[in-house]
């Protein structure tokens, strides 16, 4: 994506101050102008994620179409929802649990464009709607209060600066002449994961203008619970035809011929197949994939402790080292066998790295970068005084790995918080039925989501898999598991 970028630039076939790629992760994003810089168009063309590419946009025509206030970005939208429940009913338990499910369900119908009005009838032909038990007339009434509360507050949250922006190009047509006018030529990256929202943004973004590149893999798509759909993607040579190019990124260049072997193997058995590459691996060599049982979940997360131990004595940096989890539950008893075993970790759970430290309200882009910043600062400073130590004569072998151990953290984390990362030496745990897939669903979108995230979690892999369950969640015979049918 970037070279493509960059050569069009080069060559002057594009404006780079018309140029813009866009991403789902703050992290993807700065990874693409890193590259961009690195090949001499970083300072010209826009990389940036759908939300703060939208909010420039918003910010730079708002006094042009509205007299009010710029509206103030809601960090945590929780609150709002938890006063639009006791709106609606004010003798209903406002625990978290329920005011997170309404939170969350109110996101998915916003960016599955889903207005109030409209609830009943989704509900009835998709069965969602319905957080926290709540009919769906009564989760109408209050999705319509949140919005009106945010209102009163003179607040947007997220999805809507994605649905103002649409707003703006639909009925204001100088801002949204103004708008199209930055957006020459547009890449997508992950397309797999658009929303109906961010599918409307896109095309109210060209308009007329066919200049769009995206990239994305179905097999991937591993979010649909929260609005993301491979639709786009597989429609869209028929949405935008005739097509300039239509290539297949099938070659792997990160994992070894057995891991890509094990990968391609999960999918060949789905009845979509049709739809998902064939990955061929660019390496030579490789081991082979390990798969071990273990009685109970504890002694799981001891045997894996104690490989990455093993591995760790043999000078391999911890940082290279991770544990895959399907649902944050099982984290827990990873994080005790590696503190007993003596190793660093940290932990990303489906929100966002876990902490403890006063960022933990912040929004999750913001949190997971000054997390980030924060390990970076701390790393960089232990690494200065391991050096400065060093010098004064500690070289040996033993000492340079107890320095590995000591700078480098094994990261403890889901599948879906996973997806875009990659580590040497990857380690997926409870590889059951009612785990992977989870709930053991009947054949449907539902398991075929479950296989997916398999799929994303094998091809974290790059030098070594090893995957392993429990036969019992704590010796009880009377709860036996047996093997993922993924991997059978």
């Amino acid at each position: 994506m970037t070279r493509r970028i960059a050569h069009a630039c080069a060559t002057g076939a594009w404006d780079p101050s018309r140029t813009l790629a866009v991403t789902f992760s703050v992290k993807a994003a700065a990874e693409m102008r890193v590259r961009l810089a690195s090949l001499g168009v970083g300072e010209q063309v826009t990389a940036s994620t759908f939300h703060a590419t939208a909010l420039r946009q918003l910010r730079r025509v708002w006094t042009d179409v509205c007299d009010a206030p710029f509206p103030r970005l809601v960090e945590d939208a929780r609150d709002v929802a938890a006063r639009a429940l006791h709106r609606v009913d004010a003798g209903v338990d406002e625990d978290d649990a329920t005011v997170r499910a309404i939170r969350d369900e109110i996101n998915w119908a916003k960016i599955s464009l889903v207005a109030p009005d409209q609830v009943t009838r989704v509900a009835a032909v998709t069965g969602r709607c319905r957080p926290a038990g709540l009919e769906p007339e009564r989760f109408a009434d209050v999705y319509d209060a949140y919005e009106r509360e945010k209102t009163a507050r003179g607040a947007m949250d997220f999805d809507d600066i994605l649905l103002m922006v649409c707003h703006v190009i639909e009925d204001f047509e100088e801002a949204a002449a103004a708008i199209r006018r930055s957006v020459g030529w547009l890449t997508v990256d992950e397309y797999q994961d658009v929303s109906p929202l961010q599918h409307r943004l896109m095309r109210l973004w060209l308009g007329d203008n066919r200049n769009v590149c995206v990239v994305g893999d179905p097999a991937q798509t591993i979010y649909s619970f929260a609005g993301a759909s491979s639709y786009d993607l597989l429609a869209f040579a028929d949405e935008f035809k005739p097509l300039a190019a239509d290539v297949s990124l099938n070659t792997d260049y990160r994992s070894t011929p057995q891991i890509v072997s094990y990968a391609n193997r999960i999918l060949a058995a789905s009845p979509v197949r049709h739809e998902y590459l064939k990955l061929v691996s660019a390496r030579e060599g490789g081991r082979r994939i390990e798969r071990t049982v273990y009685e109970t979940d504890e002694e799981e997360a001891r045997g894996v402790a104690m490989r990455i131990r093993r591995l760790v004595d043999q000078g391999v940096d911890p940082a290279d080292c991770a544990i895959l989890t399907r649902i944050n539950a099982q984290q827990a008893v990873c994080c005790a066998a590696l503190r007993h075993a003596g190793i660093g970790y940290r932990v990303k759970r489906d929100n966002g790295w876990a902490s403890a430290s006063p960022v933990a309200d912040m929004d999750m882009a913001a949190r997971l970068a000054m997390v980030e910043a924060l390990r970076e600062r701390d790393e960089a400073q232990e690494s200065r005084a391991a050096r400065e130590s060093a010098g004064a004569g500690t070289s040996d072998a033993a000492a340079a790995r107890r320095l590995a151990a000591k700078l480098g953290r094994v990261t403890v984390s889901t599948v879906h918080a996973s997806k875009g990362l990659e580590f040497k030496h990857v380690f997926v745990i409870g590889c059951s039925e009612g785990l992977m897939p989870y709930g053991s669903p009947q054949p449907g979108d539902a398991l075929e989501e479950e296989r997916r995230l398999m799929y994303v979690a094998v091809t974290r892999a790059e030098d070594t898999l090893h995957v392993s369950y429990a036969r019992t969640k704590e010796g009880l015979g009377s709860q036996s598991r047996r093997l993922s049918r993924f991997l059978s």
